[in-house]
């Protein structure tokens, strides 16, 4: 089941944290996030999964930034938020999708006891310029049946800035169990 804003709202402080949070960014059933002033740019021609791959950060400036198709530009929430008992999901705004850009390629789904920024992994069907403070993306809420293990990644977890895919560790905590395994008489 969703909750509705006015339970986003009355929930607030206790099972949702939302900071910055501005009451006009509420709606019937979700809360509108802006988008941060930097962007990150893969450099990487072929990104490896294996590895951490090198990126560009560049400045949203006034006049705006123009994304371009074939390419993903990781940017995240001016809003930080916390979210316990509760299953934290993203959507780009239909406005924003009705331009052709896609706000989370893959990941809007977010893991109860979430605690940080949202990275969003943008693509652009055509040429858009964007603007740093726009209402980009909103956050909707699942209740859950069943017992809760809250998230506690090192990933993710308690983020401060853009992230990157940091999928490679999974591939070195991986390799390391299998040399591990392979030692093992």
């Amino acid at each position: 089941m969703i909750i509705s804003g006015a339970e986003i709202q009355a929930r607030m402080g206790k099972e949702i944290v939302i900071d910055p949070f501005d009451p006009a960014q509420l709606n019937p059933n979700s809360y509108n996030l802006r988008l941060h002033n930097e962007l990150l740019v893969y450099e990487e021609i072929v990104l490896d999964m294996r590895r951490p791959n090198r990126f560009r950060r560049y400045e949203i400036p006034a006049e705006g930034f123009v994304l371009n198709p074939g390419q993903v530009y990781l940017g995240r929430t001016v809003e930080r938020t916390e979210t316990h008992n509760l299953v934290p999901m993203l959507e780009g705004r239909s406005s924003v999708g009705r331009l052709g850009l896609f706000v989370h390629v893959t990941a809007g789904f977010g893991d109860v006891g979430f605690c940080g920024f949202w990275t969003l992994e943008m693509y652009a069907i055509q040429p858009i310029r964007i603007y740093a403070g726009v209402e980009i993306a909103q956050i909707f809420y699942h209740t859950l049946e069943g017992a809760i293990e809250e998230y506690r990644s090192d990933k993710y977890q308690h983020n401060r800035d853009i992230q990157p895919s940091l999928l490679h560790r999974e591939f070195d905590q991986a390799d390391r169990q299998k040399k591990l395994f392979e030692n093992t008489p």
